[in-house]
């Protein structure tokens, strides 16, 4: 007998415990050496935990749902033994691999199946590849099936509720808004910003851009290097409060908000001063693909000097940022919308941005922040003071 033990990978420093979704596998299941045992959820990631060693899984020491921490035992496994045989029955059902296939959840959608206690192999996916998304469990039923939708409108009086506890990720994401509101002085300052040039230069290079790089030319890229161009010339945007120290950050390292299955997560554009458009599309486009797949690391949603929020995405026309600590400003930017505007004294219409900035009043005055954010649109305004550091 030779017994390999299943631990809880090594979280970061900032990660104290981390919540066991779903076993794939169950007591006496045979297993490939590396084949995916369960997904671990943290605040800020989905870790996967693969085999040791293959073998038969003799011991599950956390259930389903567990808190758990780094290096804990969670399993064990028995590299010499070798599964029990299956009934006579069994080949009939193992002609069905559709089913098997159907099993893959997406992270969100294996930790309501676990709160249901629902077998993922029983719940026909809908997604890509036969993928079982947050839809398809939340339809779910202990047996198995979607449950079936009203045929006709529910019935008045009848009025349903469901209680669905929050994943470590949402309740992180609520302490640290707390956190934030409660600990910094924010106010926000708002500008507007004419996307003319920058819309007419993206234009003009966007096919020969992708050619080049292989990569589309969005508008996030102008924006992140606009904010590095402010943050350059107005330190204290890219400061944080250390107790009663102020740090300067001699380096930029921006988080992008994106929408992932599990909630909004900020992954890190490290050292964006040293970034290209081309650069920066890329990694941006790297993040939403790992987003969507829960794949982003601990090391990639771990610090940041300051972060932009991207709410134009969703149509949104104005918003307040709510810092992200120990940062001290984020910019929000909204959805561009042709408006009129005064030019000259002449009414014109021009693809207006509106742009916020959030800041923590208790470093940074309402000079700098003004002027940080005025820096911000007149580099979107003239993208040539980017290339001319003006």
């Amino acid at each position: 007998m030779a017994i390999f033990e299943v631990k809880v990978p090594q979280l970061s420093e900032s990660v104290a415990e981390a919540t066991l979704l779903q076993w794939k596998k169950k007591v006496g299941d045979a297993v490939g050496q590396d084949e995916i045992l369960i997904e671990i959820e943290t605040d800020k990631v989905v870790l996967e935990v693969p085999a040791p060693s293959a073998g038969v899984l003799t011991e599950i020491v956390v259930a389903d749902g567990g808190t758990v921490v780094a290096e804990q035992l969670i399993a064990k496994i028995d590299s010499t033994a070798v599964a029990a045989a299956a009934p006579a029955a069994a080949p009939a059902k193992a002609a069905a691999p559709a089913k098997a296939a159907g099993a893959a959840a997406s992270p969100s959608a294996s930790k309501i199946l676990a709160e249901k206690g629902v077998d993922a192999g029983q719940v026909a996916g809908s997604g890509r590849d036969g993928r079982i998304t947050k839809g398809d469990a939340l339809n779910a039923s202990a047996g198995g099936k979607a449950a079936a939708l009203p045929s006709a409108p529910i019935p008045i009086g009848d009025r349903p509720e469901e209680r669905v506890p929050m994943s470590r990720l949402r309740a992180r994401i609520a302490e640290r808004l707390l956190e934030s509101q409660a600990n910094n002085a924010i106010l926000t300052t708002f500008n507007e910003v004419n996307m003319g040039p920058v819309i007419a230069l993206r234009n003009k290079y966007k096919d020969q851009f992708e050619k080049t790089h292989g990569v589309k030319l969005g508008f996030m890229s102008f924006f992140v290097k606009a904010a590095t161009h402010a943050l350059k010339k107005f330190p204290l945007l890219n400061a944080s409060v250390d107790g009663n120290d102020i740090v300067y950050h001699g380096y930029f390292d921006i988080g992008i908000a994106v929408s992932s299955p599990r909630g909004l997560v900020v992954p890190i554009l490290r050292d964006v001063d040293q970034m290209n458009l081309a650069d920066i599309e890329k990694k941006i486009a790297e993040f939403g693909v790992k987003a969507r797949e829960g794949k982003l690391s601990i090391e990639e949603l771990t610090g940041g000097t300051f972060s932009i929020s991207n709410g134009g995405v969703f149509g949104s026309m104005l918003s307040t940022p709510i810092i992200n600590p120990p940062q001290s400003a984020i910019l929000g930017i909204h959805a561009t919308k042709d408006r009129a505007v005064v030019e000259n004294g002449q009414v014109v219409v021009r693809p207006i941005n509106y742009l916020a900035l959030s800041y923590d009043h208790r470093i940074i005055d309402g000079r700098e922040a003004v002027l940080g954010l005025v820096a911000i649109k007149d580099a979107l305004e003239d993208p040539s003071r980017l290339l001319l550091d003006l």
